[in-house]
C-alpha cells in the first residue's frame, strides 16, 4: 500500500524518506509546478521523489479514466534533477498500468510531436520551463494537441492527494532511441530559405541549445550561436525570452554582429522571443500582430486568438481589418489558448509570453518555439526588401510594458485578484476615473483588463505557474499615458498587503 501524500514534510528527516510530499498548490490551472529544492536556498521543498511517484500513479489512473488508454509519452528538460523526476514519474505511471514511451531529453514540443509521431494519446513532459533552478513540474495532456486545463488538473489533484489511484498490472516501459533526431528531421523538411538570413539563436544554456540551432542551420539560415552550450546552472540568465535580461543580452549581440534577427528560446523550447536587426526588443504580442498580418495576407479572413495580456492592435490594426482578419481575446495560459484555437478553428493563437500556436498548414496546433522562429523567417522571406525593423515600424505605434510580476503567495493570489476585480467593478459602477479618465470597458475573462476612454489599458491577473501576479499596461496615445495607467493599477494593488515587489519595472 503506497502512502497517501502529505504537505509540509521537511527534508533530512525520516518522514521525508518514507512519505510522499506533494504541496496542493503545485496543481496549477494548466500544468503542475513545484519547488523541488536547491542547495543555495533554504526554502523547504514542496515535492519529493515519492511525491512524484504518487503523481505518476494519479496521472496513470486519470488518463485511463478519461478514455485515453494506457499509452503515454514522457520526456525531460535539461535540469540537474529532471531525469530523476521523470524516472520517479515513470515508476508511478507503470504502477497504474501505463505503457510509457520515453523519448529522453526533449523540448516540450518534441514531446507533443511524439504524440503524433508515435501515435500515443497522452504526454507528460517534466519541465520547469523558464522558472529558476530548484523548480520542477509536468506539462500533461491526453487529447492531442491539447494539454490539461483546470478540470483535468482538478481531477488529478483530487486523485493524488486522496490516494485514490487505481494500481494494476500491465505497465510497460520503452525507450525511444534517437527520437530527438526524428523531431529535428521533421522540422527540417520545411523548404530551405532563399533569402540570406543571419539569425542569432539565443538559448540561455537551456534545452533548446541542442535543437534550435541545428534545425535553423538545416534550413539554410546563417546561425550565430548565443549561449547554446547546455549548462543547467544557467550561468548568464534564466532562459526566458519574456524577461528583459535575456532580451537585452540578445539586443547587445545583434548590435555587435549585425544579425538580421535574434531568436530567443525558453528553457523547454515552446516559446520564442524576438529582437530585430536594429536591436529593438519586440514584445511577443507585437510579433504576433506582425505574423497575423503576414498570415492573413495569404489566407484572407483568417481567425486568430490572443491572450488578454496582448496588445489591442489585434482589434484596431487597419491591415488586419483590410485582410478581413478576426481576433478573439481569451484567457492567458498555454492550455487555454491552445484549446481556444482548436475550438474556433483559428489558424493561429498568440500569447504575450511568446507561446504561439499554429494550426495547419503551419503547425499542428501546439506551441513550438522553433516553428515560431521558422514562421518569423518565412515572413522575412516573403518581404525580401524589408528588414525586421521595417516590419516592426509598419505597425501602428503603441506604448506597451513587459509582463511585470509582483510577488504574491500561491495561497492568496487568487483572492487578491478577486478583490481587485471587485474594486474596479465598483469604480466603474460609481463613475470613478482610472488614470484620469472614465472606464470604457472591463474585461474579466482572466483577472481584469481595465480600459480607459482613450484606449489605454491595464491588466491584473494571477500567474498560473508561480507565486506572483501579472501586470501589463499599454497605451495607444503616449508613454506618459502608459505610466499613468501603471500608477493607477499599482495603487489599487497596493491596497492589498499581500502584494510584494515587482520582478522588473517599466
Amino acid at each position: 500500500m503506497f502512502p497517501k501524500p502529505k504537505s509540509g514534510i521537511l527534508p533530512n528527516t525520516h518522514e521525508f524518506e518514507v512519505t510522499p510530499l506533494v504541496k496542493p498548490t503545485g496543481f496549477r490551472e494548466y500544468d503542475a509546478r513545484w519547488w523541488f529544492g536547491h542547495p543555495a536556498s533554504d526554502k523547504p521543498p514542496e515535492l519529493n521523489l515519492m511525491g512524484v511517484q504518487a503523481l505518476g500513479m494519479g496521472l496513470g489512473t486519470l488518463i485511463q479514466q478519461l478514455g485515453a488508454g494506457p499509452g503515454i509519452v514522457v520526456g525531460h528538460d535539461f535540469r540537474s534533477y529532471s531525469m530523476s523526476i521523470k524516472h520517479a514519474l515513470t515508476s508511478g505511471l507503470m504502477a497504474a498500468g501505463a505503457q510509457v514511451h520515453d523519448i529522453g531529453m526533449a523540448l516540450s514540443p518534441t514531446a507533443y510531436f511524439a504524440q503524433f509521431e508515435l501515435d500515443v494519446a497522452s504526454v507528460a513532459m517534466v519541465t520547469a520551463s523558464h522558472n529558476d533552478n530548484g523548480w520542477s513540474g509536468v506539462k500533461m495532456g491526453c487529447e492531442r494537441p491539447l494539454t490539461f486545463g483546470p478540470d483535468e488538473m482538478g481531477q488529478l489533484r483530487d486523485i493524488v492527494l486522496s490516494g485514490e489511484w487505481k494500481l494494476k498490472p500491465g505497465g510497460s516501459y520503452q525507450f525511444i532511441e534517437g527520437f530527438a533526431e526524428r523531431y529535428i528531421e521533421a522540422l527540417s523538411t520545411h523548404k530551405p530559405f532563399t533569402r540570406k538570413i543571419r539569425a542569432i539563436a539565443a538559448c540561455g544554456n537551456g534545452t533548446a541549445g541542442a535543437f534550435a540551432p541545428r534545425v535553423l542551420e538545416k534550413l539554410g539560415i546563417d546561425v550565430i550561436h548565443m549561449d547554446t552550450e547546455l549548462d543547467h546552472t544557467f550561468p548568464n540568465y534564466n532562459p526566458n525570452p519574456e524577461d528583459m535580461t535575456m532580451l537585452h543580452a540578445m539586443r547587445d549581440r545583434v548590435l555587435e554582429t549585425g544579425a538580421d534577427v535574434a531568436l530567443g528560446f525558453d528553457g523547454d523550447g515552446d516559446r520564442c522571443g524576438i529582437v530585430d536587426n536594429e536591436g529593438e526588443e519586440i514584445f511577443a504580442d507585437k510579433v504576433g500582430v506582425m505574423l497575423a498580418r503576414d498570415i492573413s495576407a495569404q489566407y484572407p479572413g483568417s481567425k486568430f486568438v490572443a491572450d488578454v495580456k496582448s496588445t489591442g492592435l489585434f482589434l484596431t490594426d487597419p491591415v488586419l481589418a483590410e485582410h478581413g482578419a478576426k481576433t478573439d481575446y481569451w484567457k492567458t495560459g498555454h492550455s487555454y489558448i491552445k484549446r481556444r484555437v482548436h475550438e474556433l478553428g483559428a489558424i493561429a493563437g498568440f500569447e504575450k509570453s511568446g507561446h504561439f500556436f499554429f494550426n495547419e498548414p503551419i503547425g499542428r496546433g501546439y506551441d513550438d518555439g522553433i516553428v515560431t522562429a521558422i514562421a518569423v523567417c518565412d515572413m522575412l522571406e516573403r518581404n525580401p526588401d524589408k528588414s525586421m525593423a521595417d516590419l516592426r515600424r509598419a505597425l501602428p505605434v503603441t506604448y506597451g510594458s513587459p509582463s511585470m510580476s509582483p510577488h504574491c503567495a500561491d495561497e492568496t493570489k487568487y483572492d487578491v485578484v478577486d478583490r481587485v476585480v471587485k474594486r474596479f467593478e465598483a469604480m466603474q459602477k460609481d463613475g470613478e476615473t482610472v488614470a484620469g479618465q472614465g472606464i470604457r470597458d472591463l474585461v474579466t475573462v482572466n483577472g481584469v483588463r481595465v480600459v480607459a476612454e482613450d484606449g489605454t489599458w491595464g491588466l491584473v491577473r494571477a500567474s498560473s505557474n508561480e507565486p506572483k501576479l501579472v501586470v501589463v499596461v499599454e497605451s495607444p496615445v503616449s508613454d506618459k499615458r502608459k505610466i499613468e495607467m501603471f500608477d493607477a493599477v499599482d495603487s489599487i494593488l497596493r491596497e492589498n498587503p499581500e502584494v510584494g515587489d515587482y520582478n522588473q519595472g517599466l
